[in-house]
């Protein structure tokens, strides 16, 4: 699997990703937290591996190589 994310995006990504798990572990107090806690794990995923499966399919990139 060749990157097809860019810095910024995975930078992004990783961001969104921490923030949405950080919802199950009480630091934003709302319902249905540990889905959105699930969520997270999706970008925080394709930001660590730079790699997203839904770009590989439209035949999207966003890094420069």
């Amino acid at each position: 699997m060749e990157p097809n994310e860019g810095m910024l995006d995975r930078a992004l990504r990783v961001i969104v990703g921490l923030v949405l798990l950080a919802f199950p572990l009480g630091v934003f107090g709302i319902d249905q937290a540990y889905t959105w806690g699930w969520f997270g794990v999706v970008p925080l995923m394709t930001g660590l591996t730079g790699w997203c499966p839904l770009y590989a399919l439209i035949g999207l990139r966003t890094n420069s190589a």
